[in-house]
């Protein structure tokens, strides 16, 4: 991946799209497989909001079933079996525990019945991942981190999982593999218009402060959150959702888990070794720039997992990690965010602004397939979806049992421990090769850059080489989670600044500055 920001300058695209998070990059990786010219910018790293703020699931949204939101369900658990298929690499399956107390909201008959018409939507799981049903001894020897005081049965379901930042990264690479234009740190500062209609953009790169006006006979806007910033009349609503890394409580299953303060729906969910506790959902009004974990947001998710751990009684310190965001919902009169359907709508405007309003992680692909065949309506191109069913960029494209095995074995005569190397092919895919590489190389490249996490030195010399790196944050929170699973010491963000410094080629002004901008967000929290 390359960043390029001389291949905007009077340049003439077919469609413009402004906003690089999910809905942004698989529209642009569908619109560049249809072979249209395409540019995509954002004015911060490519999934630097919303979609790197998830819950880390590519689910169909069982909770959803109780609003009788079928559509929705069927929709995104057909998602969800095609890229279990096309993505083994980028999206796993992952194992759902449901306890069943005395005082549930809902009781054994209740979820019996909603998981059963989950399997049936989905209509193509494997008889091993059906919905399973489990006495409270055998549930509670499942999951040994539960209070059993007052369990009185426990149900097992399958959904899956994904690092959220690193799949739009790959969608990222396929739309410029296929020849579109794309560019972080690129502002969309103004619109272009003749005769009423958009016809382009002035574009700003973030970097060096230079302009470049880009003709476009469509733009698309997917920028989320700051949609209502390109065009005023775009209504939406604004929930934010807070999430905690916490000390390992699970092994390889996950919890779904209800709130007794409110009802709601939470995970616990075992996320790189540790635990991603989460989420909340609260309205929110405030500043869309910075967005926060705050203590409310804490104590409700600290209280609400000790209720029911057995293991554990977490506190404020046990905290590892947070973080929160944005969810952009359709406008609606309802009380909670909780109950605003997450569907999707497309607003076109009367000048040919496209905006992508609503939606979720699991159903982008399908919404930007509506939103590209759109543009080729409007542009009279005939020209269809390419995309499901479609093995993502950096899928290994063979057996990936026989693939995996392969790799582990590479990887274990390279030094790398099988736990770092499990992660590296999730990670990277078909693109492995060149990490090992870096280890045959430079052998003291395949240790731990920190002992408690399955992260290797090649795999941060490879992110900060070769995918659009330009802060130090992009590389330490995005390309790799360091910065939410690790408390960093002042001298060990020093040490991974340093290497990066040399990878990148920053001298020591902007070594220094990356270093305390990072520090200032990250580690004075």
């Amino acid at each position: 991946m390359h960043r390029d920001f001389s291949q905007l300058k009077d340049r003439n695209v077919d469609v413009l799209i402004c906003g690089g998070g999910v809905y942004g990059a698989w529209t642009a990786y569908d619109a560049a497989l249809r072979g249209l010219k395409v540019a995509i910018v954002d004015q911060g790293d490519w999934a630097c909001a919303t979609s790197s703020t998830s819950s880390k699931l590519i689910h169909g949204g069982l909770r959803y079933l109780e609003s009788l939101d079928f559509k929705l369900v069927r929709k995104t658990l057909a998602e969800r079996q095609m890229l279990l298929k096309t993505a083994p690499h980028r999206v796993w399956p992952l194992c759902f525990g449901i306890p069943v107390y005395k005082n549930s909201r809902m009781g054994s008959l209740q979820l019996k019945i909603g998981l059963l018409l989950y399997d049936l939507l989905a209509s193509t799981v494997p008889k091993t991942q059906t919905y399973q049903y489990h006495s409270p001894a055998e549930f509670a020897e499942r999951f040994p981190c539960l209070e059993t005081a007052g369990l009185t049965a426990g149900f097992t379901y399958f959904d899956a999982q994904t690092d959220d930042a690193r799949y739009v990264l790959e969608l990222i690479a396929g739309a410029q593999n296929n020849g579109a234009i794309c560019l972080n740190y690129c502002r969309l500062s103004r619109f272009l218009e003749n005769d009423g209609r958009l016809c382009g953009a002035v574009c700003q790169d973030q970097v060096t402060g230079e302009t470049a006006n880009v003709g476009a006979a469509l733009i698309v806007n997917t920028a989320g959150q700051w949609s209502a910033c390109l065009r005023s009349d775009n209504r939406y609503r604004l929930s934010k959702g807070v999430h905690l890394i916490l000390p390992k409580v699970l092994e390889n299953e996950a919890l779904l888990l209800t709130a007794q303060a409110d009802g709601r729906v939470f995970f616990m969910i075992p996320w790189y070794g540790l635990t991603l506790l989460g989420t909340t959902d609260t309205d929110y009004s405030g500043d869309i720039e910075h967005v926060t974990v705050e203590p409310e947001d804490i104590r409700y998710l600290l209280s609400e997992a000790n209720r029911v751990l057995r293991t554990a009684s977490w506190t404020e310190d046990d905290i590892i990690g947070r973080y929160a965001g944005l969810r952009v919902l359709k406008p609606g009169d309802e009380a909670s965010p909780s109950d605003v359907s997450r569907d999707w709508t497309l607003k076109i405007a009367s000048d040919g602004l496209l905006s992508s309003i609503g939606g979720k992680l699991t159903s982008a692909r399908e919404d930007a397939e509506c939103i590209v065949d759109t543009v080729c309506r409007q542009l009279g191109i005939d020209a269809v979806g390419q995309t499901f069913g479609k093995a993502f960029p950096w899928s290994p494209g063979t057996d990936y049992a026989e693939w995996c095995a392969g790799a582990l074995y590479k990887a274990t005569h390279l030094g790398i421990d099988s736990i770092s190397a499990h992660w590296l092919l999730r990670r990277h895919g078909n693109r492995m090769p060149a990490v090992f590489e870096l280890c045959e190389q430079e052998p003291e490249l395949a240790r731990r850059i920190t002992p408690a996490l399955p992260f290797i030195m090649a795999d941060l010399v490879f992110c900060a080489r070769h995918e659009m790196v330009v802060h130090l944050e992009d590389l330490l929170r995005r390309r790799m989670p360091l910065l939410i699973l690790a408390k960093l010491s002042p001298a060990e963000l020093q040490r991974l600044a340093c290497i990066a410094a040399e990878v990148l080629g920053w001298d020591r002004h902007t070594m220094n500055h990356q270093l305390d901008s990072c520090t200032e967000k990250w580690l004075l929290h």
